[in-house]
């Protein structure tokens, strides 16, 4: 892939030289060539060609990020889904405090 992309900015360094050095060429225009032929393209190749890789090297820290984290620690433990057969909000006093009643009472 980079020796495509190596000769295609050769070629379009020639441009550039050919188009400044004309007797009705500016330093502008091959400038301007340089960059609409070569630079802009280039880049937005390249950069469509390494999306796999990108792609591959996050799943690959992801995977490495969650085997790092032990099972029994706070943020394993966040991550992991409720799997308990328990109700969300028992009936333990809410923070050790036994006047406040964690279910409603009814009336």
């Amino acid at each position: 892939m980079y020796l495509i992309v190596i000769a295609w900015m050769y070629v379009v360094l020639m441009m550039s030289v050919a188009e400044a050095t004309h007797p009705t060429g500016t330093l502008l225009g091959a400038m301007i060539t340089f960059v609409l032929y070569g630079v802009g393209p280039v880049a937005l190749v390249v950069y469509l060609m390494r999306a796999p890789a990108r792609r591959k090297a996050i799943k690959a820290r992801e995977a490495a990020e969650a085997g790092a984290l032990a099972p029994g620690t706070f943020e394993a433990e966040s991550f992991a889904p409720d799997a308990g057969r328990h109700a969300a909000g028992g009936v333990e006093a809410v923070a050790g405090d036994a006047s406040v009643a964690p279910v409603r009472k009814e009336p």
